[in-house]
């Protein structure tokens, strides 16, 4: 199923990954080193609307700062992601809360982060309705945020309701507490043409990844069992195609 312009349906197949790799937008993108992304001396705090988020918008990253000594990282998680598996048979929202922070685990687990003693705050928001709560996680991130955090989300016009509301939560808290803000796409790759003139390009960076990084950036989605295998007759939540898509060896940043 093809993506009209102008939309932004995450319906159907969506643009390619065969598409993007002849984006001529996409291919001008500059490169940011690590060090330019997140400075040594800058805490990095990451902002996921749903478990899997985190390693979507910057497992790469996540993976590159675990050799870099005494980094400091705060992972934010709004939801427990419990409204991934509409109506399904085997999926409740009870056990989509359980099983999915018990994957995000495993998924630090595999990017070489240690969640028993990594800086973790899971904030409880209801998946899909965080829009209706966006004062209250602005009110949570402006408790936590310090001048000069490096913080990540997702981008404030990506697609899904939770991750534009997060990203404008964000944005507010970042301006007002003088943290960096970071924007990463995740269901732009979708909806989004290759030549977008609704993706900011001209803000775009590429955080290179090396092959260690890239590797375990794979292994720590497969952890995410839920959302990478088919519900019954249902198909997956990430599919192969946009898996394909997230996949790349960079991860693009709006800076």
């Amino acid at each position: 199923m093809s993506v009209k312009p102008g939309s932004k349906a995450i319906q159907g197949e969506g643009t390619s990954l065969q598409q993007w790799q002849h984006s001529v937008s996409l291919s001008a993108v500059p490169a940011i080193s690590l060090d330019a992304l997140v400075p040594p001396a800058c805490r990095l705090v990451v902002v996921a609307p749903h478990p899997d988020d985190e390693v979507l918008m910057c497992g790469g990253l996540l993976a590159d700062l675990v050799a870099r000594p005494q980094q400091d990282l705060l992972l934010i998680s709004v939801t427990d992601g419990e409204a991934s598996h509409r109506d399904s048979a085997h999926w409740s929202a009870h056990n989509l809360r359980q099983a999915r922070v018990h994957e995000s685990q495993a998924a630090l687990r595999a990017l070489g982060l240690n969640s028993a003693s990594l800086n973790w705050l899971r904030v409880g928001l209801p998946d899909s309705g965080v829009p209706h709560h966006e004062t209250e996680l602005w009110h949570c991130l402006a408790q936590r945020l310090e001048p000069g955090d490096r913080l990540i989300t997702t981008w404030r016009e990506d697609g899904h309701c939770d991750h534009e509301a997060v990203g404008r939560a964000c944005a507010k808290a970042a301006r007002q507490l003088g943290a960096s803000l970071l924007e990463a796409p995740v269901w732009a790759w979708h909806w989004a043409s290759p030549e977008d003139a609704r993706i900011p390009w001209h803000k775009a960076r590429k955080l290179i990844l090396d092959e260690s990084s890239l590797r375990r950036k794979h292994q720590a989605i497969s952890a995410h069992r839920s959302q990478i295998t088919p519900d019954g007759d249902k198909a997956a939540v990430l599919s192969p195609h946009a898996l394909e898509r997230l996949l790349q060896p960079f991860e693009l940043v709006f800076v």
